[in-house]
């Protein structure tokens, strides 16, 4: 049974690149973000190999859900991502990679990585500075402040503030700051 939307972050930061690599010939390949299509969602959910319910999460009007792919190919789901405009930030609810790039035997790393500078890019694109939140779960918060450069503000909340999501946004949109 998939999980409903959850409320912390549960994911592991791989590695930060500029794009994806394949983990096996090490080559880096572009990617672009798009939100997700219904044909999208029903092909994963013929899958049933995906973690959470994204059929779930699309429904919530508020958020936007967002698939990574290497460009050129967008029907190959690398990661998805739920994020929400709140107006003077950008919240992220959910990140999951796909479940080919999971694991001991993932076939590409710098998913997470790359789904977080977008939503910094989407904070920053909207006037926001790139400020982005997120909940964590507990045995995960120094791995985001480490990885990512988030500050804790008080319990499981986490910021990725200026200097840390303008660098996200370097790493993986080199023209945009």
């Amino acid at each position: 049974m998939k999980k409903s939307s959850p409320q912390h972050i549960d994911i592991r930061i791989d590695k930060l690149t500029n794009s994806i690599v394949n983990t096996i010939s090490g080559d880096s390949f572009l990617t672009e973000v798009t939100r997700v299509s219904t044909s999208d969602i029903k092909r994963m959910n013929n899958t049933q190999l995906w973690q959470f319910d994204w059929h779930q999460e699309v429904l919530q009007k508020q958020r936007e859900v967002v698939k990574l792919y290497i460009q050129g190919n967008p029907r190959i789901i690398q990661g998805l991502a739920s994020i929400s405009n709140e107006h003077d930030h950008f919240h992220v609810h959910l990140i999951e990679s796909a479940p080919f790039n999971i694991g001991k035997h993932k076939l590409y790393e710098g998913v997470p990585g790359n789904l977080f500078a977008y939503a910094c890019k989407r904070s920053l694109d909207n006037g926001y500075d790139g400020i982005v939140a997120f909940i964590s779960k507990t045995a995960l918060k120094k791995h985001y402040e480490n990885v990512l450069g988030a500050t804790p503000i008080g319990g499981q909340r986490m910021v990725l503030f200026p200097p840390a999501s303008h660098k996200l946004i370097k790493k993986y949109y080199t023209s945009e700051i």
